[in-house]
């Protein structure tokens, strides 16, 4: 006699379950070794912008040392400033150049690596590039008047023009923390200029300043309207 409640156990039935847990198995394998990834990207990610911002805080911070290490001891300067700024950006436009070979190199030329330009942009470019050409050459006979440490004090003040000019002109707002910290930057610079120790009130001369705050318009101005251009 046979009892409707002690069925065997189907085959098929075992066969689905050992599919269905298997699944289960490599799903999880899946995501485990999709969250590893996602969190080794992310700290690689974090690692290149790290050097990156490094960098550039170095490089940055040299590069009024480096200006002033180029004149000759105890000499004004007696060599073309036209010159050495000319070289700077001919070293650039090499290094640049490399880059973009090395990207060739390794993507191929597409339509986002390859250099292309047309007469609306050839028009439009000069602007900025007139407005760097001039702070440029600035950096260098500005440093008839002040030493380097004052120079990347006073250099600071590109921040606050750029700030100031980036609201006027591409109306981008700002929060009021950034406004806070704009504020306490200028009156860092500032303060930084001042000196007790002659009938002086700023230790720099202000030939020196009026130049340091002509460059941080400059530096404002060029970088908002190449902005503008390439939105």
């Amino acid at each position: 006699v046979s009892c409707p409640h002690n069925k065997t156990p189907n085959m098929g039935d075992k066969e689905d379950k050992s599919q269905e847990l298997r699944e289960k198995l490599v799903n999880s394998d899946s995501g485990s070794n999709l969250s590893s990834s996602s969190a080794g990207a992310g700290m690689e990610d974090w690692g290149r912008k790290s050097v990156v911002t490094l960098a550039l805080t170095v490089l940055t911070s040299s590069q009024g040392l480096l200006i002033a290490a180029s004149k000759a001891n105890g000499v004004k300067y007696d060599y073309a400033v036209t010159s050495a700024n000319c070289t700077v950006e001919t070293t650039k436009m090499l290094m640049s150049l490399l880059a973009l070979v090395k990207i060739w190199r390794t993507v191929g030329v597409n339509e986002d690596n390859r250099i292309s330009t047309s007469w609306s942009e050839l028009w439009v470019y000069p602007i900025p590039a007139a407005l760097y050409l001039v702070k440029n050459l600035l950096q260098y006979y500005v440093f008839l008047y002040v030493d380097a440490p004052s120079y990347q004090i006073l250099k600071n003040l590109n921040i606050i023009s750029t700030g100031i000019l980036y609201r006027i002109f591409l109306k981008k707002i700002l929060s009021g923390v950034q406004w806070s910290a704009l504020i306490l930057l200028a009156l860092g610079c500032t303060i930084a200029q001042l000196t007790s120790g002659s009938d002086q009130v700023l230790s720099t001369p202000f030939m020196g300043l009026m130049m340091a705050i002509v460059m941080a318009i400059l530096s404002g101005a060029a970088g908002g309207d190449t902005e503008v251009i390439m939105k």
